[in-house]
């Protein structure tokens, strides 16, 4: 199996000094994606949850929505010189015929984008299966506040690295239930979908993700196609997301640090 980090020997600097000693980064290698035995997809990834990953992909790609429906998830051909097993290709089958994507998605997505190939805006603006505006979450203050730590905690690789996105599911009480670091920040939080799908919890009634980075469009759009309520980011959202948010009836709170934070839609929910 591939390791999430890799050691490499670097020359430090420090003042005028110069020493050398081993450092951890942060592996990043491309997973291939099939669907059916098609190529669907490549992304660049830190190896590990792999299935989690793919699966959280079909979500994001409105090709499934409940855990059944996901039928099998397999390694398949992808060796190295040495003929062993890369782990690097892995193949979904999907009860019920889902479309292979390829004509839109047979390309390299890279570690920082999650909508590479896609044709125009309106053409990520896929359909949810669990509208999010009915649903009948709130959460404290406080909760939200904690959630940043909680969720920094969790994050054994970035500890060695520095050099990780992480995405964390809570309960509305602020327990994490699941947490999942990759060089991606899309990645991440398909990792955390994809737990979710293969575990039977779709839809994320009632739940809350963060992101330890900036709250894009693709990520609320994640957010929203796996049913959660309510989306918080340690930085920025984008303008884009806060109006895919606002259309969709989702809370979006932003700059999440310590004792503050801005919620830009559906304030009605925290209190």
């Amino acid at each position: 199996m591939a390791r999430a980090t890799v050691r490499r020997r670097v020359v430090r600097l420090a003042g005028a000094e110069q020493s050398t000693r081993p450092d951890a980064l942060a592996a990043e290698e491309p997973l291939e994606i099939r669907l059916g035995g098609e190529p669907l997809t490549v992304t660049m990834r830190t190896p590990g949850h792999d299935f989690d990953l793919v699966a959280g992909f079909l979500v994001g790609e409105g090709l499934v929505h409940r855990g059944e429906q996901l039928a099998a998830l397999r390694y398949c051909a992808g060796t190295d010189a040495q003929g062993a097993n890369t782990y690097n290709v892995v193949d979904a089958t999907v009860h019920g015929g889902a479309v292979p994507l390829s004509a839109h998605r047979n390309l390299l997505t890279t570690s920082a984008c999650g909508l590479c190939g896609r044709d125009t805006v309106e053409a990520v603006r896929t359909h949810s299966h669990w509208p999010v505006a009915q649903d009948g979450l709130k959460v404290r203050q406080q909760v939200l506040y904690e959630l940043p730590d909680r969720l920094r905690a969790a994050q054994r690789t970035f500890e060695s690295t520095g050099g990780l996105h992480a995405a964390g599911l809570f309960g509305a009480d602020g327990e994490l239930l699941c947490a999942r670091e990759d060089v991606g920040r899309h990645n991440a939080v398909d990792k955390v979908i994809g737990w979710a799908l293969r575990e039977g919890r779709l839809p994320l009634t009632g739940h809350l993700l963060l992101v330890s980075g900036r709250a894009s469009f693709e990520l609320t759009q994640k957010a929203a196609l796996a049913g959660i309520p309510l989306l918080a980011a340690v930085s920025a959202p984008s303008s884009l997301a806060v109006d895919l948010a606002e259309e969709l009836g989702l809370t979006l709170v932003g700059f999440l640090r310590g004792q503050s934070g801005n919620v830009y839609t559906r304030a009605d929910r925290v209190g």
